[in-house]
């Protein structure tokens, strides 16, 4: 009954947010707000508020005469879902609420990223776009020097993040997964608090923590260092947990019913089921820490992008095409390895 009435509030919540959104949206087609309008609308919360709980009465309503909306798709139970009488796909409610909210979101991203084929395709800016790609594609090899060694900066400092935020990964992992700390009403404060602090640093992109580094250690590798580790903790830490969360029941309850503790529990029950996921995720993040080094070196986060953002405004192509084929030989060569890496350890 718990989960069903969990299920019930995570649909009626999707429904009416998707009815707001879409209600936001008419309201907005009909109004035609300028510019200046559009932005008094967007600091005034309580309209779009407002639509959200009139989108929760529909969906309310929706419920109660047995419409399953989209919500109710996704989170109903599975032997619900089995006992209900298939309809035509035109006849689903739920798919035409998923094409329709589709729909107006890609009429809606065309609007908002100024979409444009005539732009794209402008003869004058094509020929511009041709005399860069030409450029960039005949290298100037003086530099390719300076670039190795740029590019391995870049490399080390992907390492270091990456091996560095390992073991903080590592601890919090299990204090972030539900299943460990779900048995408690202190666990789950714990749970929930990491989650939420995770959530907030990982949404937080490198690029800005590597500005604030800048500022606070000064320009250079140490900075770039710095912003991968708190992204690299964040994200390791999600996908371990998640690892942990999805580990076999059968071992933890075999290890609890011996009298284990709770650390004996883990350690013998959970992590050698984790240990080989961990290494392969471990690895393919440290895949995606040198491809990210090579943008955080635009704000001075030092490696090659340093090197390339003072190329590209002197506007020096030949050199950035340098830059660019070498950081492809190196991101290329990177990924076969790891990939070739991960599928040992299956």
């Amino acid at each position: 009954m718990l989960t069903k009435k969990n299920g019930s509030l995570k649909a009626l919540i999707l429904d009416s947010f998707t009815f707001g959104y879409l209600a936001s949206v008419v309201l907005l087609v009909l109004s035609q707000p300028d510019e200046s309008s559009l932005m008094e609308l967007g600091r005034n919360t309580l309209i779009f508020s407002l639509l959200v709980a009139v989108g929760a009465v529909v969906a309310f309503i929706l419920e109660k005469k047995g419409v399953v909306s989209l919500g109710n798709f996704i989170f109903e139970l599975a032997h619900l879902k089995m006992l209900r009488t298939p309809k035509a796909w035109y006849r689903n409610f739920w798919l035409w609420q998923l094409l329709i909210s589709f729909v107006v979101t890609l009429i809606v991203g065309f609007k908002l990223t100024d979409f444009s084929m005539y732009d794209l395709l402008d003869e004058s800016g094509f020929q511009g776009a041709v005399r860069i790609f030409s450029a960039l594609l005949s290298p100037e090899w003086s530099v390719l020097p300076r670039a190795v060694l740029a590019i391995i900066e870049t490399i080390y400092i992907a390492f270091m993040a990456t091996v560095m935020a390992i073991p903080v990964a590592f601890v919090l992992a299990f204090f972030a997964a539900k299943n460990i700390m779900g048995r408690t009403v202190g666990g789950l404060a714990i749970y929930f608090s990491l989650r939420t602090l995770l959530n907030v640093s990982r949404s937080i992109e490198p690029l800005i923590w590597a500005i604030i580094f800048s500022v606070w250690v000064g320009i250079g590798p140490f900075a770039g260092m710095l912003a991968l580790f708190f992204h690299s903790i964040s994200s390791l830490t999600k996908q371990y947990s998640e690892i942990i969360e999805s580990a076999d029941e059968g071992p933890i309850e075999g290890i609890t019913a011996t009298g284990a503790n709770s650390i004996q529990v883990v350690w013998y029950a959970i992590v050698p089921q984790v240990i080989l996921p961990y290494i392969a995720f471990t690895i393919y993040r440290w895949d995606i820490n040198v491809r990210m080094a090579t943008i955080i070196g635009l704000v001075g986060g030092g490696g090659i992008g340093t090197l390339l953002i003072q190329y590209q405004g002197q506007a020096m192509w030949h050199e950035v095409g340098t830059l660019a084929l070498l950081i492809v030989v190196i991101v290329w060569s990177m990924d076969t390895v790891s990939a070739y890496l991960r599928e040992a350890l299956k």
